[in-house]
């Protein structure tokens, strides 16, 4: 049987696999069954193989935004990754040791509006015989817009898919800018049809790229069809809650995360972002119905089935980031087939798969109103019953933290000029207090999700953060002047408003509200309650030389996953630790500092002659998180005699 481990290795598809999708199985779940690492001997995980991607930024014109946001896949015997130029990548998935590379030459002077790339997908042809060139395929979007076929046994193109092995995905787009409409996340695949959204750039003008959500053949690359959710017809199914001329002069509602395919009922489940831009809509009146959505699309045809509003006209940059997970979730003791969405604005919504109804109840409540000329917000949002992954309320001057009584003073002086009503407060010209801030909550990361003990687990975002509405002049004096170090400044061209964002932070460069500021958070369904928090990172690297570190939980970008051997596993935190968490208590058993900053989810599988348990993860920092670079993938294992 030994012997044999390596041949069923070669022999294994995606569905087969310990790990053959970017969430771990078909369903999103980031769940493991092996148990071999378990809460006995995690504790002795250590580093077995390194490999280094090559990819640190050398002549690319967008490097300060370089990431390393890649989750591995294991399939037909190899490790598969993706650098965030694309340049995708086979490991042998016991040692390490590169098998082929495929470089797919993207315009490295070309400035993108972002440099990610956090997974491939895989594809069997059915039946195939033989070993004949790309019966196992390799998906992936790129940069700049295109839909890669690859053979993933030998990583040469696939030369029927397409035009020599990809289909250009600007085609017939209404293109703004050249790198501001690209691919991040890995395509969907549903029998032989590949589906891929797209990323857009935030926040340069009203106008820009349409979310197009398009399927393709994964064996001739031919278009199969097109959702678009914008109104561009009287007859489009969001007609009714849109003036069809300020549809035309908006764009995005993007889906620029990752895509789950439910097999069973033959759907794609797509997580949609804001319509353009984030934080004015004076220009998109209504609801924006099928931006910041859960989109059930039939999977062979992209007729929507059902879908789920979950932000109502958003002006706080609170997109659907988190993959949908499918699992049987309990209700009245009962399990029901259910889709799992966890959103930027802290709230987990669950609804039954089929006819997308809340399982848990959800309910339209009012929310502060808009005081901006021109603007006019929606009156309601829709809150879950499910117990908030973040607090919703006010922040109070007097509750401003700070590590000396003059940090905190100020904090409070600058808590108490800006507009701070709780969640969905909307965007103001003095400032509104965000919380949560637009990188969540919970964002790209997800969830991890323990079906056999209804725990969801999710790495969250508690740090507040301000946006601020300028009007064009002083828009333009304040992005020239230097001054504002921790911001980011969007245009918002053809509106009256350019936008201003940045942490709340000290003038020490902490944030102003008590720690944490990220943290791992675990949700037990059966009683709707929060089972615990941690705090999720350290302030090592982050606070001056005189001061002690101290675990107060930071930032992250990534998310965890979950074992049957009792672990939580995940990165993301600032600080460049993996971390491992008892799933029960949430107590950290172990910790590991990488070469650089893992803003990644990890994985782990069995591999080699023993079944030997992995767990992988990319180390390669993340440019705008301000985290110490890198190109390492990095893979741990028990020593081989605690591997029984």
């Amino acid at each position: 049987m030994l012997a044999a481990a390596p041949l069923a290795a070669l022999a294994q598809t995606p569905g087969s696999s310990d790990w053959g999708y970017y969430g771990g199985d078909a369903l999103g779940q980031h769940f493991s069954s092996l148990d071999q690492i378990n809460r006995g001997n995690v504790a002795r995980l250590t580093p077995v193989w390194t490999h280094r991607t090559g990819e640190l930024g050398r002549g690319f014109a967008s490097a300060r935004k370089l990431t390393f946001e890649s989750t591995p896949v294991l399939a037909f015997g190899l490790l598969y990754l993706e650098t965030a130029t694309n340049v995708v990548i086979a490991l042998d998935p016991a040692s390490g040791r590169e098998r082929w590379r495929f470089d797919p030459h993207i315009d490295r002077t070309r400035r993108y509006a972002e440099a990610s790339a956090r997974g491939v997908s895989l594809w069997s042809a059915a039946q195939a015989a033989g070993s004949g060139a790309c019966r196992h395929r390799l998906f992936t979007g790129t940069l700049d817009a295109r839909l890669l076929a690859l053979d993933a046994d030998s990583g040469r193109p696939c030369s029927d898919f397409g035009a020599g092995g990809q289909v250009d995905l600007s085609r017939d787009v209404r293109l703004r800018d050249a790198g501001d409409y690209l691919v991040t996340s890995p395509p969907a695949v549903f029998g032989k049809v590949v589906i891929v959204g797209s990323a857009i750039g935030d926040n340069r003008a009203a106008q820009v790229e349409r979310g197009l959500i398009r399927a393709y053949d994964a064996e001739s690359g031919a278009q199969l069809w097109s959702f678009d959710p914008l109104p561009d017809s009287p007859a489009h199914l969001a007609a009714a809650d849109w003036n069809l001329d300020s549809a035309q002069g908006s764009g995005a509602a993007n889906a620029w995360g990752v895509m789950t395919v439910d097999q069973e009922h033959g759907l794609v489940l797509v997580p949609t972002g804001s319509a353009s831009p984030d934080y004015y809509g004076g220009q998109r009146a209504g609801s924006n119905r099928f931006a910041n959505s859960l989109l059930a699309l039939d999977a062979r045809s992209g007729r929507l089935v059902w879908h789920q509003q979950l932000v109502h006209h958003d002006l706080w940059d609170y997109d659907l980031a988190a993959q949908p997970v499918l699992g049987d979730v309990e209700v009245q003791g009962l399990p029901v087939p259910a889709v799992i969405q966890a959103t930027k604005s802290g709230m987990l919504y669950l609804f039954e798969r089929s006819r997308g109804q809340p399982l848990f109840a959800v309910t339209e409540r009012p929310v502060p109103q808009s005081q901006v000329p021109g603007e006019k917000s929606w009156p309601t949002q829709p809150f879950s019953s499910l117990p908030p992954l973040t607090p919703q309320a006010p922040v109070a001057s007097q509750d401003a933290w700070g590590l000396t009584f003059w940090d905190r003073l100020k904090c409070r002086q600058l808590i108490a000029t800006l507009r701070n009503e709780g969640i969905f407060t909307p965007p103001d010209l003095r400032g509104t207090l965000l919380t949560p801030g637009f990188i969540g909550g919970v964002n790209w990361g997800g969830v991890a999700f323990d079906q056999d003990h209804g725990r969801i687990i999710a790495a969250v975002n508690l740090l507040p953060m301000v946006a601020t509405l300028l009007p064009r002049a002083e828009f333009e004096r304040q992005a020239r002047s230097g001054d504002y170090p921790h911001a980011q400044f969007g245009a918002q061209t053809g509106t009256p408003f350019g936008v201003r964002r940045e942490p709340l932070l000290s003038p020490l460069g902490l944030p102003c509200t008590p720690p944490p500021w990220g943290a791992l958070v675990s949700v037990d369904l059966r009683h709707q309650r929060i089972a615990w928090q941690a705090p999720l990172g350290s302030t090592e690297g982050f606070t001056p030389w005189f001061l002690p570190v101290r675990e107060f939980g930071m930032p992250n970008m990534g998310g965890p996953i979950a074992t049957a051997g009792g672990l939580v596993f995940v990165g993301a935190a600032m600080d460049g630790y993996l971390r491992a968490f008892d799933i029960e208590t949430g107590a950290e058993l172990w910790k590991h500092k990488l070469p650089a900053a893992a803003q990644a989810t990890p994985m782990t599988y069995r591999a080699g002659a023993t079944q030997r348990q992995y767990l992988v993860i990319s180390a390669g920092g993340h440019g705008p998180l301000g985290t110490a670079r890198g190109d390492y993938v990095v893979a741990f294992a028990l020593p081989a005699r605690l591997q029984q």
